[in-house]
Order: C-alpha cells, then sequence, then structure tokens
C-alpha cells in the first residue's frame, strides 16, 4: 500500500541524507518540510538520516497535530509552521552548516560582502537567540526572514526557505560559501567592503535569468 504524499516524504529523506552527507548538518540535528496545501510534510526528531525511509516521515496539520505520522517530528515543528502561517513559501530547510552558525555567533548581519547575498535577497539577517524549539526562536527567525529566502540562527544555524525544496536545497552550499567568505575576511582584519543596495538588486536581476533558458520560439 503506497503512503500518502510518498514523493513528497522521499523528497525530505533524500534532503536529509544530502545535508547530512555534505556536513551541513550533525548528527540527527537540522531539518525540512515541505508544505501541502494544508499539511505539512516534515522529518522526524532523532532518526539517524542514514536509517530513515519515508514511513518515518510525518505529515501534521497546520496547528502541528499529527495527521499520519507514527514518530514525533522534528523539534522545530513550531519554527516550520510558523513560516508557512506566515508566508506563501512552500519548503524549509534547516541547516548547522560550520560557516553559517560559526558566523551567527559573532554577527547581527551577514554584509553583502559577495554579490551572492542577491539569492536571498541581501544581506542576511541573523535571528536572537532563543530556545530550539521554542515559540520564541519561531517568531525571531520569522521577523528575520522578512522580505528574504534565508537567516541565521543567532548561536544555532541557518534557515532558508522557498517555493520548492530542491531549490532551496540547492541554495545552501550558496548561503554556506556566503558565511564562509564573510568569516575569512572579517580573519584578515582589513574592513571589508560591502556592496550596495542597489547593485544587490541589479545582481539579483541579473541572477534570475541566469543559465540556460527555453526557447521563446
Amino acid at each position: 500500500m503506497s503512503l500518502r504524499l510518498e514523493s513528497e516524504r522521499r523528497q525530505v529523506v533524500e534532503s536529509c541524507l544530502s545535508l547530512s552527507r555534505s556536513g551541513l548538518v550533525v548528527g540527527t540535528a537540522g531539518n525540512v518540510s515541505i508544505r501541502v496545501d494544508d499539511l505539512v510534510v516534515i522529518s522526524p526528531s532523532g532518526v539517524d538520516y542514514e536509517a530513515m525511509a519515508p514511513g518515518d516521515v510525518g505529515i501534521h496539520d497546520l496547528d502541528g497535530r499529527p495527521v499520519d505520522a507514527v514518530l514525533e517530528p522534528s523539534s522545530e515543528l513550531a519554527l516550520h509552521l510558523a513560516v508557512y502561517r506566515e508566508s506563501s513559501h512552500t519548503a524549509v530547510v534547516h541547516t548547522h552548516g560550520p560557516a553559517s552558525t560559526a558566523l551567527s555567533t559573532v554577527v547581527d548581519e551577514v554584509p553583502a560582502s559577495h554579490y551572492y547575498s542577491a539569492l536571498f535577497g541581501g544581506a542576511v539577517r541573523v535571528a536572537p537567540y532563543a530556545t530550539f524549539g521554542t515559540p520564541q526562536l519561531a517568531d525571531n527567525v520569522v521577523a528575520a526572514l522578512r522580505d528574504r529566502t534565508a537567516a541565521l540562527m543567532g548561536n544555532h544555524g541557518a534557515v532558508l526557505v522557498g517555493a520548492a525544496l530542491p531549490k532551496v536545497l540547492s541554495m545552501v552550499a550558496y548561503l554556506e560559501y556566503v558565511c564562509d567568505v564573510q568569516l575569512r575576511a572579517m580573519a584578515s582584519g582589513a574592513p571589508v567592503r560591502v556592496l550596495s543596495a542597489e547593485e544587490i538588486t541589479e545582481v539579483g536581476r541579473r541572477l534570475s535569468g541566469y543559465g540556460q533558458q527555453s526557447a521563446s520560439t
């Protein structure tokens, strides 16, 4: 018998494996979800990613009630639900990458020191620290994500959002790169040059049409 929303559950498993194998989460840390209408497909809490199966991935409603779940959901369920209630995003990825996590302990914002910042809407804000899994953390992150598709979580990690899980997942490496570049630049002791808001807007426009585009004729 096939699982409800099996394709989405499988995407969550594959995404968790990708994050783990890339070193962007440690152990069972980090979490991934997809919104489908008024349902949220989210990774379970404390399950080894290498052993996780689609049936381990639960489905909850937007109030957090289990709809089809045999295991407890991620401890950050409140964060995912808050993003979905406050935006039109339909995918959330939370990571513990070394560069993004390290930077979240020393800055309140990741400035646009590299033009890839345009991929996230500009300078990446750092949400104030709050205990993991709490409504306060969810509120802080939602505020930091305003008009952005990524935010750092103070002394914790990073969160990325968007319209489709494969796209959001593909942005994780770019965010980690931006954070690594900023850390290295700060470590030099020299002033870090920052790009203007106008340049970031222009880069964003150019990147939106970057790559091979479908022929119109």
